[in-house]
């Protein structure tokens, strides 16, 4: 089933609707152009909770889910910590997939 998500992530930035990195995230957040935030859950506690705030204030969803190695993989690039979906169609979609 997280074979699929990671997949599907891996789409969503070939083309080109992924924003990655704690700065660049909170600026999309407060931009209100993000879909979707999902933080990895080996994320440190101060992390998670500043992005459940931010995404909660701009009324943005949050999933906290796999970890930083298989977010990271998931996109091409090293550990990634946060990840953020531009697409509001892409992120339906891995909604729904996370909500399985």
């Amino acid at each position: 089933m997280m074979d699929a998500f990671y997949s599907f992530l891996g789409l969503a930035v070939r083309a080109g609707k992924v924003k990655t990195g704690d700065e660049t995230v909170l600026h999309e957040i407060r931009k209100r152009s993000l879909s979707l935030v999902i933080v990895a859950g080996d994320a440190s506690p101060n992390t998670k909770k500043k992005f459940k705030d931010k995404s909660s204030y701009y009324q943005v969803p949050l999933y906290i889910t796999g970890n930083r190695a298989s977010l990271g993989g998931a996109i091409g690039k090293d550990s990634r910590v946060v990840i953020g979906i531009s697409d509001n169609g892409f992120a339906k979609k891995l909604i729904s997939m996370l909500d399985e």
